[in-house]
């Protein structure tokens, strides 16, 4: 009997293909970069062929050739938020996909909030009016591209997220997204089965150019044998930072996750009941099985390791990201300097698209490892901000569950306890975005009865950060971050 799960990690800055076992193990993984376009600033594109070449090409790989028998299902986690159009006869994309990072539509998102369409927005979907959204993509992707726009005219066009584009490529034709990637386009109410008509004229949009919503976890169509060799069942579609949620086993109401990637986003579980936000905090669909939806509170802040990134490749400031942690403990302090990276504007809860990133405190001291600490010691100081935020919605946090790239580092994980003055909980295996697709396509596949006893066979060990760090040292940090993000 088959039993190894196929997940298909779409992401921001590459897309993977790793396989694992009921047992959570991982047995295989593949890797590709994917090519980032900058056509103007606050723009940011991918190629959604590009996207599917090498996916295709590394789930290939990670199976082997002959892996494939050992496959029980495909599960499937993405980057959220970014839009593909494509035609849906022939498969071709018309367009660049716009990611989740892009900014074009700032003045759209201000034209509407100007209009007073907000509350309406926020009541029905739990999102804010911001360019984030993949809503206001799709708006301007009709409105400026002569080939989306005709195939809006002739019926031909299909509007998706990214999961939705490689179903459609692995199936032929099957054209699903699942409720949590659909709940992040401001088009699906977060209590409804399906997308909104009011919300797609508002936007816009035309309903007949969207997916079909689907669970995240369950039998939802299949992969063709050309790929693989063999029909593989798809069982899993679920939104990287949902997936990492379900990952990390936060699957009981008032459990929380940051995931520390490209952008960092924390998500607390608040169980069936639809989460409402008083101070600028999203609410999310979670995760959905036989049409049953479980519900977060969500904060996302834009930019994490893409300024490790940044540092590395547009500064020449450091080799590599494993750089930074020895830098930040090869001196005390970061000598008063402070980095507010708001490179594509500020997320939650502040949701300033026109803010622009801040590095303060230069003086002639100030070298490489000042800047590198005062970078990571940047992301304790947005989760801080975060944090403050949940507690005044009722949703304090009580202990931490951290994963995705930038966790790995040793330091930033301790300042985080330390700023946050709480425990940090740091699993060994802290790829648990894969991780989450992984249980949901094999409950989907039946090797599980449901997610908790998946989390409970799956999940491994963890390590734990305690807080230690001087009460006004914490204050002096906070204060000097927050003169810094005045100035963002």
């Amino acid at each position: 009997m088959a039993e190894c799960i196929l997940v298909l990690d779409a992401g921001t800055t590459s897309t993977r293909a790793m396989v694992f076992g009921r047992d959570g193990k991982l047995a295989s993984v593949a890797q590709a970069e994917l090519t980032q376009h900058y056509p103007r600033p606050g723009w940011v594109e991918h190629d959604a062929e590009e996207i599917w070449q090498k996916t295709l090409s590394c789930m290939r790989e990670a199976v082997g050739e002959e892996g494939a028998e050992d496959i029980a299902a495909i599960g499937i986690t993405n980057q959220r938020e970014t839009v593909v159009a494509w035609d849906r006869g022939t498969g071709v994309p018309l367009a660049r996909a716009i990611v989740w990072q892009d900014r074009r539509t700032a003045d759209f998102c201000a034209a509407l909030k100007e209009a007073g369409h907000e509350p309406l927005v926020q009541e029905k979907t739990g999102l804010l009016l911001d360019p984030y959204f993949s809503g206001t993509k799709m708006r301007w992707l009709l409105d400026n591209d002569a080939g989306v726009k005709a195939a809006a005219a002739d019926g031909s066009l299909a509007f998706g997220t990214i999961e939705s584009w490689l179903v459609f490529r692995l199936t032929g034709g099957v054209h699903i997204s699942d409720a949590s990637n659909a709940s992040r386009t401001l088009l699906l109410p977060l209590e409804g089965a399906d997308f909104d008509e009011e919300l797609c004229e508002l936007f816009g949009v035309p309903r007949a150019a969207l997916p079909r919503v689907v669970d995240t976890h369950g039998p939802l169509a299949e992969a063709g044998a050309e790929w693989l060799g063999r029909t593989i069942p798809i069982c899993g579609l679920v939104g990287d930072q949902q997936s990492a949620t379900i990952g990390q086993g936060c699957l009981s109401f008032g459990e929380t996750k940051a995931t520390y990637g490209t952008g960092a986003f924390v998500l607390t579980n608040k169980g069936a009941k639809v989460p409402r936000s008083e101070h600028r905090l999203l609410g999310t669909v979670l995760c959905q099985g036989k049409g049953k939806r479980t519900y977060a509170l969500e904060g996302a802040c834009f930019v994490a390791g893409s300024l490790i990134q940044y540092l590395r490749d547009q500064l020449g400031l450091i080799g590599s990201a494993a750089e930074t942690e020895d830098l930040a403990r090869s001196i005390e302090d970061s000598g008063e300097v402070v980095i507010v990276p708001a490179l594509a504007g500020l997320g939650a809860p502040h949701w300033k698209p026109d803010a622009r990133g801040v590095i303060s405190g230069l003086s002639f001291a100030s070298g490489r490892a000042q800047i590198a600490r005062a970078a990571l010691e940047a992301m304790a100081h947005q989760t801080h901000d975060l944090a403050q935020a949940f507690a005044a919605d009722g949703a304090a946090w009580t202990r931490l569950k951290i994963d995705g790239g930038m966790s790995a580092n040793d330091w930033m994980a301790q300042d985080l306890a330390n700023i946050l003055d709480l425990e940090v909980e740091r699993p060994d295996f802290v790829e648990t975005t894969a991780l989450g697709a992984a249980m949901c396509a094999a409950v989907g596949a039946g090797l599980h009865p449901d997610l908790p006893a998946a989390a409970d066979a799956m999940r491994g060990n963890a390590a734990c950060f305690a807080p230690d760090m001087d009460e006004e040292v914490r204050k002096a940090r906070l204060a000097r971050y927050a003169r810094a993000l005045s100035a963002a």
